[in-house]
């Protein structure tokens, strides 16, 4: 990657806020630079009408296109000043990867095609949404100056569907050759993928449930098959586009995905390639987790989408919406960046698009747009004019709109003649039956309207010159779209509104809402009778008012615009990467399997110490249940696959075992009793070989007289909360909530909490530890960390070792708290361990007679600690087994002096190994109990393979 530089100042931002502000600084300094080149290019030269027609297409597409590749070309370009070494401005280069591509192909012959604006996918989200009609000698002018103005500030490429089929193979070298002059590099999709992952998954089943119309019913799903046949092509389909993609990756690139169509491209990027820079971002919006929860496949999307780097939406709420569905759905933690998995962080945030506010401002002085706003006044001179524009779609709510119109009127008649509405309606996917009937149901009420007060007027298209100018002359534009993403035709309004300053009514569930709403008047427009109230509100509004709404939606409008928006996201995916980056370096690594096997092997005597839970248990997830299986995790017990290899490590003279858990006795008993181990419940409070009795190594003294009072306070937050439980045990109560509503829950445990520390445990000798979703109260100092200098005495004692131990790997999926079990046999502390620092047994918790001498760790030559030192821990003093009248279990009395060190360590044969975790104090991490399956697998079969060369 290269070094970033930041022009005028040497000093590098070192925070992530810093550097965002300095890169805003940065772009926003360029862009007024080649602003100033522009204006002294064009030296004051006016466009004729015939160049205004042909640059503005006849419409509003080509621009936001235009808009939208600039803007992100330049943006990290701009931003961030990256130099190569031979001092050349560096281009990093960007890979636009969407449904469609910026032009669809047509094909003239075997091997000549011509290329026109496509009409869906992310351009339809990218473009304004009214007319989508093009000529060829336009196209060519525009994508021409496009690339041109590329080539000097970014590379960049768009990968896409060029909506068509090619099968043959001159047929897709010609096409290719063809977009390649364009900057674009076609996916090619059969018939049959298209059909089943675009207009059956995509069209039939997410964009309706992300718009909050739920799930297609059985007669509408019959027409496109199933949902499993589906969702296979749509990751089929996924999977063309991220070989593509792969196919022209150069390392450095960034690729930005976009939309519901990609959701499965960031995993199958990643897959390929880990260090791959990926954002992903949703042009729609975002429902509930309680409607996304009911799509059959939304566990895989969702761990799909999290694979990317940066996850963009339009609005905090969608961005929230996503946020909850992971949290609720997959069971992971949201933070306020975003969603963590394992010590992974995806990036979460909002990126509200805009548009080019200058070029409407601009067009507004244009001679042809002049003549229209001329003509329109002359046409409404007496009367005002309201004004819709829409696609004709079922999310815009087009009869709601006038129907609130129709019912304004009939409200205030002395309005009759002197307002008119105006709506502009495109249609759309005029081949889906539900589409029809909405056509003809507008086509009712408008005629109806019309026959009663004759001020409805109903059109199809409006070039985009004639659009400026009926934005320019219109009081009041209506916009009361049911669910919306964003909606741009709020944002045009306001742009073509300086002199007017009309009113925008504006619905609450368009994303645009977020954005405008200080200016704007904000409805619910299934709420007829409020829109018509509104209605009346913004005809009557005074010049001061509508001055003072102007002035805040027009200074939103032309700030945060098209090209500023792909520039943060750009800019802020880079960063999120080197984030990333920076916290994978702190991260310990994995587990050296070899090297971990070898070291054991070479070794006299050894010692396993392994945690039980989430480390020796069956897996308790179920794919596609959020958090796996309650009674499971209730009741954990020993994976199947782990009974050999276990077995065959106990029954090895030279390598003791012991499970340390926090779990009862009752449950280790269950599931160890026929192995040759030492099991340490409760934290290593309780004690027994498999062939003996249980024991406790509890100080004599430990105050245990709260437990009482926190149970009854556990109880009651049991009953009160739905699917938590309550574990008691003998020296610590555990609530648990996983398994409850994610926020009810975290509110029932701060709760709890507030209740504990006001009462039972106020002056009690307590910790409270805090799981992810446990709260669990113990005396303090009881720690697995703790123990291990008791159970290690007692283990001595039983066993007779008569060889000090001088290998030892200990392994688990242990809480913050308990993590000085790694600490505890680090012949060498690292100075920056991550997570809490080792913790020591107080002096006042050891039993009599069992304080230690400090570590005797002899000097290297050189005078200082290095990774081969010894650690030689002295052995605690043991007692004699007595019975003890707490728990009726033994506990040793009298000393019994034992004078030679138990542990001789060296650094190289010490294995530390947190299981699933990787914000940890271990030197090493495994990702799962499946990867502690294969390696007590491998282990065993190296242990079984040298007693048997070596017999």
């Amino acid at each position: 990657m290269p070094v970033t530089k930041y022009n005028g100042n040497s000093g590098i931002p070192t925070s992530r806020l810093e550097r965002l502000l300095r890169g805003r600084e940065q772009r926003r300094s360029n862009r007024a630079s080649h602003s100033n080149e522009a204006t002294d290019t064009n030296n004051g030269k006016e466009l004729s009408d015939h160049e205004l027609r042909l640059r503005e297409g006849n419409n509003l597409g080509v621009n936001h296109v235009e808009q939208y590749l600039e803007g992100a070309l330049a943006a990290h370009a701009h931003g961030e000043g990256w130099e190569t070494p031979d001092g050349k401005p560096f281009r990093q280069r960007l890979l636009v990867v969407a449904n469609r591509l910026p032009v669809s192909a047509v094909r003239r012959g075997k091997e000549s095609w011509s290329l026109e604006i496509s009409a869906g996918g992310l351009v339809s989200a990218l473009l304004d949404e009214h007319l989508q009609s093009f000529t060829n000698s336009f196209i060519k002018f525009k994508v021409d100056e496009l690339r041109a103005k590329c080539v000097k500030e970014f590379e960049a490429r768009w990968i896409g569907w060029a909506g068509v089929n090619v099968p043959d193979e001159a047929g897709q070298r010609a096409l290719t050759k063809a977009l390649a002059e364009k900057r674009c590099i076609p996916v090619f999709l059969d018939e049959e993928i298209v059909h089943q992952y675009y207009n059956g998954y995509c069209n039939n089943i997410l964009w309706p449930l992300f718009h909050y119309l739920g799930l297609p019913q059985e007669d509408r799903l019959a027409t496109t098959r199933s949902f499993q046949s589906q969702f296979a092509a749509y990751v089929k389909a996924n999977e063309m586009f991220a070989a593509v993609v792969n196919q022209h990756y150069q390392e450095g690139d960034v690729v930005w995905c976009h939309d519901y169509h990609l959701m499965f491209l960031p995993k199958c990027l990643k897959e390929h390639n880990s260090d791959m820079k990926v954002g992903w971002f949703l042009h729609t919006p975002f429902p509930s987790s309680e409607i996304h929860r009911t799509l059959p496949s939304r566990s895989k999307l969702l761990h799909a989408v999290l694979a990317a780097d940066l996850v963009g939406f339009h609005t905090y709420d969608y961005a929230r919406h996503f946020v909850s569905a992971c949290t609720r759905i997959l069971g992971l933690e949201g933070t306020p960046e975003g969603v963590e998995d394992q010590g992974r962080l995806t990036r979460v945030a909002a990126f509200p698009i805009g548009i080019d506010s200058d070029r409407f401002i601009r067009a507004l002085e244009f001679p042809l747009v002049r003549e229209h706003i001329r003509e329109l006044k002359e046409t409404f001179a007496d009367r005002k004019v309201m004004l819709g524009v829409d696609r004709l779609d079922m999310i815009k709510g087009i009869p709601q709109k006038i129907l609130a119109f129709e019912k304004f009127l009939e409200e205030n008649p002395t309005w009759h003649d002197k307002v008119v509405l105006l709506q502009i309606a495109v249609p759309t996917r005029t081949d889906v039956p539900e589409y029809q009937k909405l056509t003809s149901q507008v086509h009712e009420i408008v005629g109806r309207i019309n026959g009663r007060f004759g001020t409805l007027t109903a059109d199809r298209s409006l070039d985009f010159p004639a659009l400026c100018a009926l934005y320019a002359v219109t009081d009041v534009a209506l916009v009361t779209s049911l669910r919306d993403g964003m909606n741009l035709v709020s944002y045009e309004f306001v742009a073509c509104q300086d002199a007017k300053k009309g009113v925008l009514i504006l619905s609450e569930f368009a994303g645009a809402a977020q954005s405008l709403g200080a200016g704007a008047i904000l409805v619910n427009p299934w709420n007829i009778t409020e829109v018509a109230t509104s209605i009346g509100t913004a005809l009557n509004m005074s010049a001061e008012e509508r001055e003072k709404r102007h002035r805040l939606n027009f200074a939103h409008v032309t700030t945060h615009t098209a090209q500023e928006w792909a520039e943060t996201f750009v800019s802020e995916l880079n960063d999120t990467v080197v984030e990333a980056q920076q916290r994978t370096k702190q991260a310990p690594p994995p587990l050296p399997v070899n090297d971990t096997i070898e070291h054991y092997l070479q070794s006299n005597n050894r010692l396993l110490i392994l945690g039980f839970n989430a480390t020796l248990t069956e897996a308790v997830d179920t794919p596609g249940r959020r958090r796996g299986d309650q009674i499971k995790e209730m009741e954990p017990k020993l994976r199947p696959e782990l009974k050999a290899p276990l077995m065959a490590l106990c029954n090895d003279p030279n390598t003791t075992i012991v499970v340390l858990s926090g779990s009862a006795r009752s449950v280790l008993d269950e599931n160890f009793g026929e192995y040759n181990m030492w099991l340490a419940a409760e934290n290593g409070m309780f004690l027994r070989f498999t062939k003996g009795e249980w024991m406790t190594t509890m100080p004599e003294h430990l105050n245990m007289e709260w437990v009482d009072s926190v149970k009854h306070v556990f109880e009651y937050f049991t009953d009160r909360t739905p699917r938590s439980h309550f574990d008691p045990r003998e020296t610590s109560l555990i609530w648990n909530y996983k398994y409850a509503d994610v926020e009810f829950g975290k509110l029932q445990a701060r709760d709890m909490l507030q209740h504990l520390w006001t009462g039972p445990i106020s002056s009690a000798s307590v910790d409270v530890v805090q799981g992810s979703r446990s709260v669990e109260v113990r005396a303090v100092g009881v720690t697995k960390g703790a123990a291990i200098d008791r159970i290690l005495g007692e283990i001595v004692h039983n066993k007779s070792i008569s060889t000090p131990i001088d290998y030892v790997l200990c392994s688990g999926h242990f809480l913050g708290k308990d993590e000085d079990v790694y600490t505890f046999f680090e012949p060498e502390l690292p100075s920056d361990t991550i997570g809490i620092p080792r913790t020591k047994v107080p002096d006042a918790l050891k039993l009599p007679g069992e304080r230690k001498p400090p570590l005797k760790l002899p000097a290297s030559k050189s005078g200082s600690k290095s990774s081969h030192s010894k650690t030689q821990r002295p052995l605690p003093n043991v007692d004699k087994k007595t019975n003890n009248h707490n728990c009726g279990s033994g506990r040793r009395s009298s000393a019994e002096k034992i004078s030679w060190n138990v542990l001789d360590l060296k650094g190289e044969n010490y294995f530390s190994c947190a299981v699933g975790r990787k914000r940890t104090n271990a030197r090493y991490v495994l990702g799962s109990s499946d990867d502690v399956v294969s390696f007590l697998e491998l282990l065993a079969g190296a242990s079984v393979s040298s007693s048997v060369s070596s017999g």
